[in-house]
Parts: structure tokens; C-alpha cells; sequence
């Protein structure tokens, strides 16, 4: 859907109005015609603005006056003054009291459209610079998606595809895969690719806060709402809006997202008018959302309206011929970012060993074994022992040299060696998860925050399986 800026054109002067709104609707803006103030400010209170041409006399009340109010509902709207009784005085004034600019009548109608440009220019970086203010800064890298399998190249060639639409997309697949590289994919081979990439994890806002941060929030809105807030799907006008673990999200917060994504409009928490951007969604799940519907936990409308264009992420364990060069690329980046540290290579063992392993964790979990590796190689050789600690990894296959000290990061869990692809007896998929998160948790002390972050799901997701799990004790 494209947005047209919309101008409300405050004249009681009607000939002078039809001929400015013919002249801006020629240009593309959504045009509005008031000749009273009390209709004016109707249309403020009532429809999201972006710009006003306002008369300084109306036969019901001082442009001034008007002015004041316009910029107490809407500070960030731009106002340009028109009057056929031009003074010094009241173009001073009007000016103090927030005008963009200020026009006598009768004005050229080339100088007012570029003085409405302007003043329209004007409002855009004031949004910008509020939302960035709002908004932690995160820079988003150059694209770079490493791997040569056929499902993998099959997934980006559909992605390409996918992103010339302006249509929702759904990015499934499991923990750790790089959903969130492909939301990024989507965005900058799009024609949105010069314009915002603004990414959310539902499943770490609070509930309370949610609406606030997507939708934003007018001063007073709440106890503790001291001052206007945009929202970040305002902030991602004319680009794309990136809701990682949709499946976390509240069913109240469900209805307004449907609501949204059918028209395109939405109020700010405490303000009655409704608002209209630009914005293309992108979700990602690590859950079966079908299940959720069954289990009443999300609406059936949204997964549908959601599951119109599908991205599906396979898992690190069916794309084998991946697995190698993600490491190796990992470790040169790391290697070219501390310049002072010799470059690390795989031992042939390990290569072998790490093409075998199945990944519970992904992509995200090779990662992590990397950085091990790296910390705890001698003389830039990665062993297998640097990388799964001991009692972990087929230890009598790869036995510790003499004198080798024993890594951070060993487990005595005797149920870590079923981790091994060298065993005969492979773990269930709940064995694998549990210890995974266990591995997970003993890395971060303990720390549930930090910990759910590093397996790529929610706090309260982490929190449910840790006491499914019993691992609350450990």
C-alpha cells in the first residue's frame, strides 16, 4: 500500500482552496479542505496529518490560536501560514508559536509547493531523530549468508522471489538457524532495501510495555508515560518491521497487529486518531504455529493472514556441506577483527568430527564451539578436545594430551556423551534439548537472561523448560 502524505488546506477562502488542493493532488498528496477552525480542528482530532496550510483569519476564530492548538495535539506537524494581511508583527509571531514558514497571499503556487516540500522534509527527520532516541542504535552488517548446500541455495533463491512482494512473510525453523538473517535478506534485496530495517523480539518486551513499543504512546497514556513515544512500526515507515518469535506475542496485542496488517493504520496508546504508514511485516517462529492455533494460543485469523508467503529454515543437520565453511568463516572474521591474534585452522580430526555432529543449537551452536575453540587452542591448531570438553566429546577416541589442563567448560553430566556422533546409542530429541540447555546455563552461570538469549528463545520459554526439564536445582 502506498502512502500518500495527507495536507489539510485552513481557508475560508474557497476559490483559493480548490485550486491549491488541484495543484497538490496533481503532485500526489492526499488533500483535505476546511474553511472553519472548528473544521480544521475536527480533522486534526479525527485523521493522522502530515502538513497544514493555515490562514491566518478565519471567520470563527485567529490563525494563531489555531496554530497553538494544532502543534499541542501534534508537535511534529508542520504548519505554513497564508494571509492576505501580511505584517512583520504576526509573522514573528506565528514563527514563535511553531510555523515552518509563512506566506502571503496571493502566494505563487510553485514557491508554496516548495515551501510545503520543505516543511514536509522537515517533519520526516523529526520523526527519524525522535525515533532514534527512542530506539537502541543497532547497526545491521553486510549481508553475508555462508553455505553451498542445495537446501540452502534453494531457500535463497525463494527468498529473492519472495522480497520483490510487499507481502507479510513467516520465517519458520528451529533455534539457531539464522531466521533473522534471512529477515534481513528479505528487506535488502526488496525495493525497501535504502529505507528502515527495524528488527523486535516479542518474546522479550514485557506484556505490559508491548503495545507501547510497537504502536507508541501520547504523554499521560499510562502512569509513567512522561512523554510522547513513537512507535517502532512508525519508525519502520516505508521499510520493513521484523517481529522475531511472533509466537510469544499476547492474543490482545494478536487482534491490534491483524487490524494493522489488514489496513495499514493504528493508534498510539492515549490518542484517538488513527495513524497510516507504509510498512512491510516480516515474522519468524521457532514454533508450529498451526499447534498454537489448536491450543488456543494464537488467532487463527493472524496465522493465516501471516502464513501467506512462507520461508522455511532447515536446520544446520540437513545441510552438512555448510557446516565447514561457516567455521572456517567465522574464524577468519574473528581472526581479521583481532589483528593481533594468530590465525586459528581445524585439525583434520576435528573437520571430520564437527561435519558429523548433529547441532542441536544450529548455527548459533557451531558458533559458540568456534569461539571455544579459539580460546582454548594451542599454537592455532583447533583440537576436538578444544572444543567439546572432556566427558562431552568421545573422549577416549580424543584423548586430552599429558599436562593439558582440563577445559572451562567441562560437564560431568554423564549424560553428555550420548552427544557423540561416534556413539552406538543416539539420544531422544528431549535428551539433547535438556542437555543442551543444561551446557547453555553452566556456561552463563546460571544466568536465565543471558542463557535464553544464546538459545534463541523467550525468558518465560526458558523459564517452562527448565522446570519441565528439572533443571531448576542445577
Amino acid at each position: 500500500m502506498k502512502y500518500h502524505q495527507r495536507i489539510l488546506i485552513l481557508d475560508d477562502e474557497e476559490a483559493l482552496r480548490s485550486i491549491i488542493a488541484q495543484r497538490l493532488k496533481r503532485k500526489g498528496y492526499e488533500v483535505l479542505e476546511a474553511g472553519t477552525a472548528r473544521e480544521g480542528l475536527q480533522f486534526l482530532h479525527d485523521t493522522l496529518l502530515d502538513g497544514v496550510l493555515l490562514d491566518l483569519r478565519l471567520p470563527d476564530g485567529d490563525g494563531l490560536e489555531v496554530l497553538h492548538r494544532l502543534k499541542d495535539v501534534q508537535p511534529d506537524l508542520q504548519v505554513v501560514m497564508l494571509t492576505g494581511h501580511g505584517t512583520l508583527e504576526s509573522a514573528i509571531e506565528a514563527m514563535k508559536a511553531g510555523a515552518f514558514d509563512y506566506l502571503t497571499k496571493p502566494c505563487n503556487l510553485s514557491e508554496l509547493e516548495l515551501t510545503l516540500l520543505k516543511a514536509l522534509e522537515q517533519r520526516k527527520l523529526l520523526v527519524e531523530n525522535t525515533g532514534l532516541r527512542q530506539v537502541v542504535s543497532r547497526q545491521t552488517p553486510e549481508l553475508k549468508i555462508i553455505g553451498e548446500s542445495p537446501k540452502l541455495l534453494a531457500l535463497l533463491e525463494l527468498t529473492r522471489k519472495i522480497a520483490l512482494s510487499d507481502a507479510p512473510v513467516l520465517i519458520q525453523g528451529e533455534s539457531g538457524v539464522g531466521k533473522e538473517l534471512i529477515a534481513r535478506a528479505v528487506h535488502l534485496w526488496s525495493p525497501r532495501e535504502h529505507q528502515a530495517y527495524v528488527p523486535v523480539n516479542a518474546g522479550a518486551i514485557p506484556e505490559s510495555l508491548m503495545e507501547s513499543e510497537l504502536f507508541g504512546h501520547e504523554k499521560g497514556a499510562f502512569t509513567g508515560a512522561g512523554g510522547q513515544k513513537i512507535g517502532l512500526v512508525e519508525i519502520a515507515d516505508h521499510g520493513t518491521l521484523f517481529l522475531d518469535e511472533i509466537g510469544e506475542m499476547p492474543l490482545a496485542l494478536q487482534v491490534k497487529l491483524l487490524r494493522f496488517l489488514e489496513a495499514g493504520e493504528f493508534r498510539r496508546v492515549g490518542d484517538s486518531r488513527l495513524r497510516r504508514v507504509d510498512v512491510r511485516i516480516v515474522t519468524a517462529t521457532n514454533r508450529s504455529l498451526a499447534e498454537e492455533v489448536e491450543q488456543g494460543r494464537f488467532r487463527k485469523d493472524l496465522y493465516y493472514r501471516l502464513n501467506g508467503l512462507t520461508l522455511h529454515v532447515p536446520p544446520l543437520r540437513e545441510r552438512k556441506e555448510d557446516i565447514l565453511p561457516l567455521a572456517e568463516y567465522f574464524l577468519y572474521c574473528k581472526t581479521k577483527m583481532h589483528t593481533s591474534e594468530a590465525a586459528c585452522v581445524l585439525a583434520p580430526e576435528t573437520r571430520s568430527l564437527l561435519i558429523h555432529y548433529d547441532y542441536p543449537g544450529n548455527v548459533r551452536e557451531l558458533i559458540h564451539l568456534m569461539e571455544r575453540g579459539m580460546i582454548l587452542a594451542g599454537e592455532g591448531i583447533i583440537q576436538p578436545w578444544d572444543i567439546w570438553p572432556e566427558n562431552a566429546f568421545a573422549p577416549d577416541l580424543h584423548p586430552r594430551p599429558a599436562g593439558e589442563k582440563p577445559s572451562q567448560y567441562s560437564c560431568q553430566n554423564p549424560e553428555s556423551s550420548a552427544l557423540s556422533p561416534a556413539s552406538e546409542h543416539y539420544p531422544t530429541l528431549e535428551q539433547v534439548e535438556r542437555q543442551h540447555i543444561l551446557s547453555t546455563l553452566q556456561r552463563v552461570n546460571g544466568n536465565r537472561a543471558r542463557a535464553a538469549k544464546l538459545l534463541d528463545i523467550s525468558v518465560r520459554n526458558l523459564y517452562r523448560k527448565v522446570e519441565g526439564y528439572s533443571l531448576a536445582e542445577k
